[in-house]
């Protein structure tokens, strides 16, 4: 269910709209390039995840395949992002609260969330799994339903309806070019991140391979069906330069069949997929942060479990620089937090990019040594593994010719070589504590 959920956030119930209206229709094809990108990165991850099962998944793979700065890299950007993706979601949170319970400060709102998603994964990982598995129900059951009254609704078949298949190309596919489809990419590749985190939490289920195996399998269908199935139907159902950009387009096109409270309805489904990442975010940050002491890559202390095995410290590490960033959202929201969600905003992709490497390097180390180990093989390698890679960094650097792109690949490249200075740091400083 962490698989099959964790895929869906709030920005397709809400972000989407934005897509629709940069891209027209063709973002349909934003959807599926992108969606292609990625099911092609977690089949790789799913490759090097069945051969090795290990906590902090890529993190381990990286460093085992491309050497130590691979993994020290990919560690600490990753769990910045996620980091970031916490502060981000308490806020969006908070705000959400603010319109149903008015008079109460933002920030308490932001310390409530917070606070509850750190008791879910302070109990057990198994606490952890059972909150999500319900969280993820909900947008499930929302987006199935939706697939459902909507395809009825633009076949004209739902009551009060005509076919209105024809909004695909009223008004032309792709109203603002071709190019435009390149752009819609970049919009939405950060729709897909988080995907990857079924391979860190397989780690600690009771049969690792073939969890991983199930998930990486399923992401296929996931992509088709849950975003491309449904932003088809959105652009379907209501011309694509009427879909709000502010608000919900799925509440919209419920209001549209005559749901009633559709606009409720998709708040509280937006509020659930907002907790559903705070819950995601902290498992997954605090996982990595504790794979990373693994490596002497972070202090000794984030290693100390509880009774139940969870890295109860670790945890509280992550909520902590949680919280530091939520208070820069109430004392620097135009600086400091800007600066903290726009420096985390290529990350992603150089998450991607490296996972791409490193599956590039271990899949000729298995097959030269232990091709028994490969139970999940990469589609075309290694022509699909480069082309992927290269699908990447034609993404990045699309970022580029995107003005709010732009800012985040700068600030994410400033991020990228403060960690590998503090690599060089922290290499320098083992081995002269090993000379003494």
């Amino acid at each position: 269910m962490i698989a099959l959920g964790g895929i869906v956030g709030a920005s397709l119930f809400v972000g989407s709209g934005a897509v629709i209206h940069a891209v027209g229709p063709a973002s349909i094809l934003s959807y599926a390039l992108g969606g292609l990108l990625v099911i092609l990165v977690m089949r790789m991850l799913g490759e090097m995840a069945t051969a090795s099962p290990a906590l902090g998944s890529f993190m381990e793979y990286a460093r085992a395949s491309l050497g130590g700065w691979a993994g020290y890299t990919i560690g600490w950007l990753y769990w910045y992002f996620w980091v970031g993706v916490v502060a981000f979601e308490a806020v969006a949170g908070a705000k959400l609260l603010m319109l149903w319970i008015p008079g109460v400060p933002q920030w308490v709102f932001s310390l409530i969330l917070m606070t509850l998603l750190t008791a879910s994964n302070l109990v057990s990982t198994r606490s952890f799994g059972e909150t999500e598995f319900w969280l993820a129900s909900i947008k499930i059951v929302t987006i199935v339903v939706f697939l459902v009254t909507g395809a009825l609704f633009a076949l004209g078949i739902w009551p009060g309806s005509t076919m209105s298949v024809g909004n695909v190309t009223a008004g032309g596919f792709a109203p603002h070019g071709l190019s435009a489809i390149l752009h819609g990419i970049v919009m939405v590749i950060f729709a897909y991140v988080g995907t990857e985190i079924v391979t860190i939490a397989a780690a600690e289920s009771a049969d690792p391979v073939k969890s991983v195996v199930k998930a990486t399998s399923s992401t296929v269908w996931r992509v088709i069906i849950f975003y491309v199935g449904s932003v088809t139907l959105l652009v379907m159902i209501t011309p694509w330069d009427r879909i709000p950009t502010q608000t919900s387009p799925y509440a919209a096109a419920f209001g549209k069949m005559g749901i009633p409270a559709a606009s409720t309805i998709i708040s509280v489904v937006v509020l659930t997929s907002v907790l559903s990442v705070l819950n995601s975010g902290l498992y997954t940050a605090s996982r990595m942060l504790f794979a990373l002491q693994r490596n002497n890559w972070a202090p000794r202390w984030v290693a100390d479990r509880s009774r139940k095995g969870t890295p109860w410290k670790a945890i509280l590490a992550c909520t902590s620089a949680g919280y530091v960033a939520v208070v820069m959202s109430y004392v620097a929201p135009d600086t400091v937090f800007d600066f903290i969600i726009n420096s985390a905003g290529a990350v992603g992709l150089f998450v991607y990019a490296i996972i791409a490497g490193s599956q590039l390097r271990m899949r000729r180390q298995l097959e030269r040594e232990a091709p028994e180990r490969l139970k999940l093989r990469m589609w075309g390698y290694p022509y699909l593994s480069w082309i992927t890679l290269a699908g990447i960094l034609v993404v990045v650097s699309s970022m580029l010719l995107v003005p709010d792109a732009r800012s985040q690949l700068y600030l994410s490249v400033l991020s990228l070589a403060v960690i590998l200075v503090t690599y060089v740091v922290v290499r320098y400083a083992q081995k002269a504590a090993a000379r003494r």
